[in-house]
């Protein structure tokens, strides 16, 4: 049995932040019923496609991001879709949504509204910048957030502009941050039998964020030197990534722990105890990683990626190839582990999906179905939850409130 199965979650969320938290939450069997405006969930309009051709089942990124999830349409904009929101919330275990702070409140669909119809609810409220404070209703992106709270300040090339890593970053944190702090809430709801709001700012999981800033921020009160974009510091033993036969390979060598295993790697245990080779300074000379390079690099040409990492591995140097997206698909490890599942989608065909971030013993992580399609559970709901005929649902298409 998976540890979240009887858990049930309305997701109002979109994009990525929050559908990354409640997919976490569906994978390890929470019930979670994504409700998208009419027009459906903007993810579904992100890349990439199968064969590059955008259509709104058929995007990478929704379909990785709302796998285990039923999909209803709803416009939370009229009067009948808020009382039918109403109802679908009166026996739900959590709310997530991810609103500007103003909107819900403006519906009377905030968390003091709806918990007193039902008390033991959760709602996870995940925003820019928070449900209060004088940024609270500003807009953003992942780009900005990094730009105003991550390390784009020391990322790039020191002589030209801050540059940004990778997109989304900051947002599938927030999205980790969510499920984590919702985890927490429902062991206070089953100990107390009740509920509460979380508030989450994207802003402050940058603040707190291991991709640097948290570690530049502790620097900063330690010695009081901001982060800048210098360049690494020289040294004369493998740091960094390395052209091989059919691509490359990143190695970490660090002087001198690892400096008679690099030297046996290469087969040159002769240089080992040579006295030029003895003191700290000389890591930094030009002249010696000229030589040392003199005999690292036709190592690494006459050897595949593979070879390098798993030869390197043996001698325990940290090692490995720098992979492409097939050959991560491919990797033995991966494989070995039962990490991708492959799977169908009526729409986008049969691909596969990545698996759990951990695993747990007698159960956990299942991929149950594939993302929904856009009101696919539709008729399921609204007639068989909610107990409206046939000819109301066909009504509600027809004012556009589904």
């Amino acid at each position: 049995m998976q540890p979240l199965a009887g858990l049930n979650v309305l997701d109002l969320t979109w994009h990525v932040a929050g559908p990354y938290a409640t997919k976490l939450m569906a994978d390890y069997g929470a019930n979670v019923l994504k409700i998208e405006r009419p027009g459906g969930d903007p993810a579904r309009r992100y890349g990439p496609f199968p064969n590059d051709v955008p259509h709104q089942e058929r995007s990478g990124t929704f379909l990785h991001l709302n796998t285990n999830k039923r999909s209803i349409t709803l416009n939370l904009q009229t009067a009948r879709g808020q009382d039918l929101f109403n109802e679908l919330a009166t026996d739900a275990d959590v709310i997530v949504e991810s609103f500007a702070p103003r909107v819900l409140p403006s519906m009377g669909l905030d968390y003091q509204a709806l918990s007193r119809i039902n008390p033991r609810m959760i709602m996870c409220s995940l925003s820019n910048f928070g449900q209060t404070g004088p940024y609270r209703d500003w807009k953003a992106t992942d780009f900005t957030l990094h730009a105003i709270g991550g390390q784009t300040v020391s990322t790039g090339v020191a002589e030209n502009q801050p540059l940004k890593g990778t997109d989304h970053l900051m947002e599938y944190q927030a999205g980790s941050m969510a499920a984590l702090a919702v985890m927490g809430a429902v062991l206070h709801q089953h100990w107390e039998g009740v509920g509460q709001q979380l508030d989450v700012a994207i802003y402050e999981v940058v603040q707190t964020s291991a991709d640097r800033r948290m570690t530049a921020l502790l620097g900063y009160e330690y010695n009081g030197k901001p982060s800048t974009r210098a360049p690494m510091l020289p040294t004369a033993l493998p740091l960094g990534y390395f052209p091989c036969k059919d691509g490359h390979a990143c190695m970490v060598v660090a002087p001198p722990a690892r400096w008679t295993r690099f030297m046996g790697l290469i087969g040159r245990e002769d240089l080992i105890d040579d006295p030029r080779f003895q003191s700290p300074e000389v890591w930094a000379s030009p002249e010696i990683k000229e030589e040392i390079d003199g005999m690292f690099y036709p190592w690494l040409l006459d050897r595949t990626k593979q070879q390098v990492m798993e030869e390197a591995q043996a001698a325990r140097i940290a090692t490995t190839a720098i992979s492409n997206p097939l050959e991560v698909l491919n990797d033995p490890h991966f494989r070995a582990r039962n990490f991708f599942r492959r799977a169908g989608h009526p729409e986008a065909g049969t691909l596969p999906y990545a698996g759990p971030s951990f695993s747990i013993e007698g159960g956990g992580w299942e991929l149950r179905s594939t993302a929904p399609l856009l009101g696919q559970h539709n008729r399921e709901v609204y007639t068989g939850r909610l107990g409206l005929s046939s000819l109301e649902l066909s009504q509600l298409r027809a004012e556009e409130v589904i």
